[in-house]
C-alpha cells in the first residue's frame, strides 16, 4: 500500500499545462470584475474624463456603495458637468453634516453664482474665503461677487488674493479684465484679456471678451462718468450703438449694445433688442 501516496504525490506535482480544468457549466454564476476604488473616479473627474467617472460611480452605486464619499463624488461630478443646480443641492446636503468645510462652501457658492443666484452665492463664498487656506477659486469668485455689487475696492482686493495664489491663472486675469470692462476702463481691460488669452488660447470666452474690449476701445465708446448710475451709462452706450449702426459700423454697434446690457445691472430691453437686430450674440 506504500505506492498510493506516491501516486497521489505525482498527481499533485503535475505541471499546470497538464492539468485538466473543467469548463464552467451553463448557468454557473461568474464573479463580477472588482470595483475600482472611488479615488479612481475622483481622479477621472479631475482629469476631465467625465464619462469614465460617471460609469465608475454608476457601478459603485449599483453595487450598493453609499456614504459621504459617494455623495461628494456625485456632487463633484455634477459640478464638473456644469449641472450647477444639482451640484448646489448636493453640496448643501454635504455642508449640513460638515459646515466648516471650506471647499464645500466654495463649490456651493460657485454653483449658485453660475446660476446667477447672488443672494445664495455670497454667504457661501464669504464662508469659503474666511475659512482655513482659501483657494484662488474662492477669491476669484469673491471678486466676481464684488463686481456684481459694484464694490470695486473689494473686487480688487479679492482678485489680488487670487492672483497671489495663482499668478498665471487665466481665469483670474480674465475676471479682472471683465471687472475693468464693467468700470469702462477699455484700455486696461484689453491688456488683461490679452494676457489671459496668451495663457489660455483655446478659451472662447476669453477670446470673445478680448474682441469686445478691443471693439470698445477702437470705437471710442463712452467712458463712464464719475458717479454715473448704471442705467444712465447703459442709456448712453445704447445711444452710441444706435449712432454706430446708422453709420454702418456694425462692430462698434454690437460692442456698445453688449456693454449697455452688462452696464445696466438689469435686463435692458432696448439694448437687447438693438443687439439682436445688429446680429450680435
Amino acid at each position: 500500500m506504500i505506492w498510493l501516496p506516491l501516486i497521489a504525490a505525482g498527481v499533485a506535482a503535475a505541471p499546470p499545462s497538464q492539468q485538466v480544468v473543467s469548463p464552467p457549466q451553463p448557468g454557473t454564476p461568474q464573479l463580477a470584475a472588482p470595483l475600482p476604488p472611488l479615488s479612481e473616479a475622483e481622479h477621472a473627474i479631475d482629469a476631465g474624463r467625465l464619462d469614465q467617472a460617471r460609469l465608475m460611480i454608476g457601478r459603485a452605486v449599483a453595487a450598493g456603495m453609499k456614504g459621504p464619499q459617494v455623495d461628494l463624488i456625485l456632487a463633484d461630478l455634477a459640478f464638473a458637468s456644469a449641472k450647477y443646480d444639482e451640484a448646489l443641492i448636493r453640496y448643501r446636503q454635504l455642508l449640513a453634516a460638515d459646515p466648516a468645510n471650506s471647499r464645500l462652501a466654495e463649490r456651493a457658492g460657485i454653483s449658485a453664482l453660475k446660476q446667477g443666484d447672488l443672494a445664495t452665492a455670497e454667504p457661501f463664498i464669504d464662508r469659503a474665503t474666511k475659512g482655513a487656506n482659501p483657494s484662488w477659486r474662492a477669491w476669484n469668485a469673491r471678486g466676481a461677487v464684488a463686481d456684481l455689487r459694484q464694490d470695486w475696492r473689494a473686487a480688487d482686493a479679492a482678485f489680488d488674493e487670487a492672483a497671489r495664489l495663482a499668478p498665471d491663472e487665466a481665469d483670474v486675469i480674465n475676471n479682472r479684465g471683465w471687472s475693468q470692462l464693467l468700470r469702462g476702463d477699455w484700455k486696461r481691460a484689453v491688456g488683461l484679456f490679452e494676457r489671459a488669452a496668451a495663457l489660455d488660447p483655446r478659451s472662447i470666452r476669453i477670446a470673445n471678451n478680448l474682441e469686445l474690449a478691443r471693439a470698445a476701445m477702437a470705437g471710442d465708446l463712452p467712458q463712464r462718468k464719475v458717479g454715473e448710475t448704471d442705467r444712465a451709462w447703459a442709456a448712453r452706450l445704447n445711444d452710441a450703438g444706435m449712432a454706430a449702426q446708422v453709420m454702418g459700423d456694425r462692430q462698434r454697434a454690437v460692442a456698445a449694445f453688449t456693454q449697455a446690457l452688462e452696464a445696466s445691472g438689469t435686463w435692458y430691453a432696448r439694448a437687447a433688442n438693438n443687439l439682436q437686430a445688429a446680429g450680435g450674440r
